[in-house]
């Protein structure tokens, strides 16, 4: 009869604990918001969002809408659908934090990134981003995949800034790209 090799002994014994360890991490909690503030606002809570916006993107780097229009103070929740057969994501910064972040990827096209203000969407996908626009301005979205957003791959958010007699939408309300330009042309 052949003798197990100790570390196989030992490999079955940790096994049931690996499948446990992955089982708890599936359902484990969603992690809490980020506190860090951008120049273009903070991670927003899902649940005071104001809207929802639809940006599609596809392989013709281009964003549907191009333009959305924010009130100082709301929140958003985009849900960004993938149309195209490429991998696309949708980044807010200022124009010149994109165009550096650009320029990395450019550099490190397969570096890995993760912050509250993207999404990366596979083909045919959609995810959701919630981002609360604190400061008023014109700040931007693109797809920073190398070479998208030299393309032209990109939008413009336009924060107008909140005065005493304007409160944001309540929450729970939902905006289709057309209705929010036309809200914002309106004022």
């Amino acid at each position: 009869m052949r003798r197990l090799h100790p570390l196989l002994l030992a490999l079955a014994g940790v096994a049931p604990l690996i499948a446990h360890a992955h089982d708890e991490a599936r359902h484990a909690p969603s992690p809490t918001l980020s506190t860090h503030a951008y120049a273009f606002g903070v991670q927003g809570d899902p649940k005071a969002s104001a809207h929802t916006v639809t940006v599609v993107m596809d392989d013709r780097m281009r964003f549907t809408p191009a333009s959305i229009p924010v009130r100082q103070g709301e929140t958003i929740s985009f849900v960004v659908r993938n149309e195209g057969k490429l991998l696309h994501e949708l980044v807010i910064g200022t124009p010149a934090d994109l165009a550096r972040h650009a320029e990395t990827m450019r550099k490190h096209p397969g570096m890995a990134h993760d912050e509250p203000f993207m999404v990366h969407v596979k083909p045919g996908a959609a995810e959701r981003l919630t981002w609360r626009f604190t400061k008023s301005g014109r700040f931007e979205f693109a797809c920073l995949v190398p070479g998208h957003y030299e393309a032209g791959m990109k939008g413009m958010i336009a924060v107008a800034a909140r005065t005493d007699d304007a409160t944001p939408p309540s929450a729970g309300s939902s905006t289709s790209p057309a209705a929010a330009a036309r809200s914002h042309a309106a004022h």
